[in-house]
């Protein structure tokens, strides 16, 4: 379950006490809560002296880390293809889509994400930057950089402000009103992991304000032809081209494709979703944002995300989003760097008392299915 703080994280910079934020209760107060405003603000330099230590520290060997990933992906890409090809050998064709489904894990998630965060533009490569950067996905990079980078990670866990919580489709938070329609949470979670690359397209489109008339087609029309524009491109890509040089093999290149895209869905809905909403993770309100500090935000960063526990190949195919808690609070550091700076991210939390919130994926997953399970469902009245 997620977590709602029922008083303020710390005072104001005037002095006077900042707003407090709505109490759930079945989601118990952290006891961050207690902390005063120098020990946040505190909090916050010495977050700062981490970045800035590893910023100057950037250089050789994280190039050459993104550059061998990049190699790896593409040779997981090339090899998979290849014993599609001769699909219809049962054991080529398990071998090729699972290379070709661990392919599409690192190009979306340690690669594409992690890349359009701007995490190698101190490189000035204009080939491995996030100003030129495309993934294999239907979201189009700009829309999806303004709605992840900025929406997100700017307002993360503000329920009402953060549009990653429930994806504009899931009820994620009891300050969601409920509506019947919430009842099919659990199938709309389904959906959402199955075809996640087109949710987080609809996503960044705002459809459910289309939905609700809030927005025009017109308004979005260019997004519209962008989202076509990938669309074309990956089904032309993975369901004409490929499977038509396959020749009479069409049909199991065609089916090892498809199962590779589902894969790397459902695979990223699960890491992602793990990050923000199982048992330990805050939720805040719009209030928490007034005249909120550097240290405040670091701390809600904190507090609002979660890790997952696994070995260096595990962590890889997270994108290192398996160390959740050091990407929010340092989004734009490379992403090899994470592992290096969590012991003392978690020595700093245990020393103020904060929770440092990790556990196995299948821990984490089912925790998130509870919670959804639990929000289809009408709240108990008072």
């Amino acid at each position: 379950m997620t977590a709602t703080l029922d008083r303020p994280i710390s005072d104001a910079p005037t002095g006077t006490p900042g707003p407090p934020v709505r109490t759930v209760a079945s989601r118990p107060a952290p006891e961050a809560a207690g902390l005063t405003a120098a020990q946040v603000e505190e909090l916050g330099r010495r977050l700062d002296a981490i970045r800035d230590r590893v910023v100057a520290d950037r250089g050789e060997r994280d190039a050459a880390y993104i550059h061998s990933v990049i190699r790896t992906q593409r040779y997981l890409e090339i090899g998979g293809r290849a014993l599609l090809f001769a699909g219809v050998l049962p054991p080529a064709w398990i071998a090729g889509t699972a290379l070709l489904s661990a392919s599409k894990i690192i190009e979306n998630m340690e690669l594409g994400h992690n890349i359009m965060h701007g995490q190698w533009d101190w490189m000035r490569d204009p080939k491995i930057h996030s100003t030129t950067w495309d993934w294999d996905n239907t979201s189009p990079a700009e829309a999806w950089k303004y709605t992840h980078n900025y929406e997100h990670h700017t307002y993360t866990n503000v329920v009402g402000r953060d549009r990653d919580v429930g994806y504009g489709i899931l009820r994620m938070s009891d300050e969601q009103e409920w509506r019947p329609y919430f009842l099919l949470n659990p199938l709309w979670n389904a959906l959402l992991a199955t075809f996640f690359q087109w949710g987080v397209a609809l996503h960044d489109l705002e459809a459910e304000k289309i939905a609700a008339g809030e927005r025009s087609l017109r308004s979005v029309w260019p997004q519209l032809k962008a989202i076509g524009r990938k669309v074309r491109r990956q089904f032309t890509k993975d369901y004409i081209a490929f499977p038509a040089l396959a020749g009479p093999f069409l049909l199991p290149v065609l089916a090892g494709n498809a199962t590779a895209n589902l894969v790397r869905n459902l695979w990223s809905h699960a890491v992602i979703f793990c990050g923000h909403f199982p048992d330990g993770a805050v939720q805040f309100s719009e209030e928490q944002l007034e005249d909120e500090t550097r240290g405040q935000w670091y701390l809600r960063q904190m507090l609002g995300s979660a890790n997952l526990e696994g070995g260096p190949l595990f962590h890889l195919m997270t994108g290192n989003l398996s160390f959740q808690i050091e990407h929010h609070l340092f989004p734009d550091l490379p992403s090899n760097r994470y592992a290096e700076i969590a012991p003392e991210i978690r020595a700093i939390c245990a020393e103020y008392g904060l929770e440092y919130t990790s556990g196995t994926l299948p821990k984490q997953y089912l925790q998130v299915l509870r919670t959804i399970n639990r929000l289809a469902l009408p709240p108990k009245k008072a």
